[in-house]
């Protein structure tokens, strides 16, 4: 008791106000929206974040004079609640307006925004007020690049420093570092964000787009969520929307590193990193044999098989979510194989969930040369990767967390069982929210949604998007009793 007095909980509690503030502000942006489209649901934005903000702004005073000092465990607890906290008032315009009375539900369709998978309990969801869509598709864009991270550029101008936080944010393999301040790092990375959000959106207009699903469907794009305004997604617009679509999923498939670097003009030092070959090359290599197995099984033509199957291996790779066809009923059991890329996951460093490729890499690599290891056990035969050694300790760390991934896809899946879903409905809707993608198999396809799950397992599921988000560790660390012992 007395080590749990010394975490710093005021400045826990400072910075959860702070976030508050932010989330309210940000619900304000969906007010014009409302106004323009308006109906007796246009004041719910209003009032959300009006109640947002004061929450956020009276914890702030109350906590002003707390110590500025973040220690590791503060910014685990503080990463991890924070995404609780923001999704629980994240739920206050769905449950003012009535648009989903159910508070279990909107939580659940908070969450899956603000974790960016992208499953949804609405079953039509072209008959939600503009101004809800537009909140739904927020919650992407700022859980696609971490409000912890938009925190880390601007708390230290309050005096209050954000390392602790980016690290335990992004908790990936290395993160890279765009500026020797994570201050300015937050901010070129968020720069970056805006930057190809806002060419999204001017490409999705020339191909008649209006403005607020251009917003809504780039927002869900550079996040990866998946969050459509139409209730058959991306399938609602022309090819040339969709070939946009793709090309900005696979850009926020992308390490956000490479971007600066091709900002800048380095564009051979983009193909140097192995994990982009791997990742531009399996991805394209993929959708070409499934797109021709398509079309030589399926009725469709050439370019709409290649460009279905492309549309949808970019897709789950990156962990975005939308849809273009049901990919359930693809001749040959060819969707066996989709549902297998929802383990593959995006770049590190990217928008994208899953357990990223260069784990993958990195455990293909360790194990073939375990063979060499064998053979000459006396050598130190270090895994390489991008041409440099990799540290024992990062080789542990993934071989450890893809075993706690795998063990979590395993339990999740048990348990919904347990609560009477199918078993294919059951490991679709476990990998589909531990991997942030949205649609899975069984019940919860491409034309299905979440609503029909029973309540527990909604929460579950909930608790799946949170882990797979925050990278499993982030989150698992607080239930270990060696975090709260001194």
């Amino acid at each position: 008791m007395s080590f749990l007095s010394k975490i710093n909980w005021r400045i826990i509690l400072q910075i959860l106000g702070f976030l508050l503030i932010i989330e309210g502000l940000f619900m304000f942006t969906g007010i014009p929206f409302s106004i323009y489209y308006c109906n007796y649901k246009c004041l719910s934005l209003l009032y959300s974040g009006l109640i947002t903000l004061s929450t956020g702004g009276v914890i702030w005073f109350i906590t002003r004079k707390a110590n500025r000092a973040i220690g590791k465990r503060e910014g685990y607890i503080i990463v991890s609640v924070a995404w609780v906290v923001i999704s629980l008032f994240g739920t206050l315009p769905y449950l003012i307006s009535g648009a989903i009375p159910s508070f279990t539900d909107a939580y659940f369709e908070t969450i899956s925004g603000f974790t960016t998978t992208g499953a949804s309990i609405l079953t039509d969801i072209e008959i939600v007020p503009k101004g809800l869509l537009f909140w739904r598709a927020l919650t992407h864009w700022i859980g696609g690049m971490g409000i912890i991270v938009l925190s880390v550029a601007i708390l230290p101008l309050l005096g209050i420093g954000g390392m602790q936080l980016f690290v335990a944010e992004m908790p990936g393999i290395t993160p890279d570092k765009l500026h020797p301040r994570i201050t300015q790092t937050a901010k070129r990375l968020w720069g970056i964000y805006l930057l190809l959000t806002a060419i999204e959106t001017v490409l999705l207009m020339f191909g008649g787009m209006d403005l607020f699903d251009s917003l809504c469907h780039s927002f869900a794009t550079m996040a990866t969520g998946g969050f459509s305004t139409k209730n058959a997604s991306v399938a609602d617009f022309s090819p040339y929307i969709q070939y946009v679509i793709i090309v900005f999923m696979i850009l926020a498939g992308t390490n956000f590193t490479l971007h600066y670097l091709g900002l800048h003009g380095k564009l051979r030092e983009i193909w140097r990193n192995e994990e982009y070959r791997y990742y531009i090359l399996f991805t394209l290599g993929f959708s070409v044999v499934l797109g021709v197995i398509i079309f030589y099984e399926g009725s469709l033509s050439m370019e709409q098989s290649i460009r279905d199957a492309l549309f949808q291996v970019v897709s789950i790779v990156t962990t975005t979510g939308f849809v273009t066809s049901d990919y359930l009923s693809w001749p040959g059991q060819s969707w066996i194989f989709l549902f297998l890329l929802m383990f593959v996951g995006g770049s590190a460093g990217s928008t994208g969930g899953g357990i990223k490729i260069a784990r993958q890499i990195l455990l293909l690599k360790n194990s073939a040369l375990e063979f060499k290891r064998m053979i000459h056990p006396q050598a130190v035969i270090p895994v390489r990767f991008n041409g440099r050694a990799v540290a024992p300790e990062i080789i542990h760390l993934v071989m450890a967390f893809f075993l706690f991934y795998i063990l979590t896809f395993f339990a999740g899946t048990f348990i919904l069982t347990l609560m009477g879903l199918s078993f294919d409905t059951a490991i679709g809707a476990t990998i589909a929210t531990l991997g942030n993608i949205g649609p899975g198999i069984g019940g919860v396809g491409p034309v299905e949604n979440y609503s029909f799950l029973p309540d527990a397992a909604k929460w579950i599921s909930s608790f799946l998007m949170l882990l797979g988000r925050l990278e499993l560790f982030t989150v698992i660390i607080l239930f270990s009793p060696s975090f709260w012992k001194k």
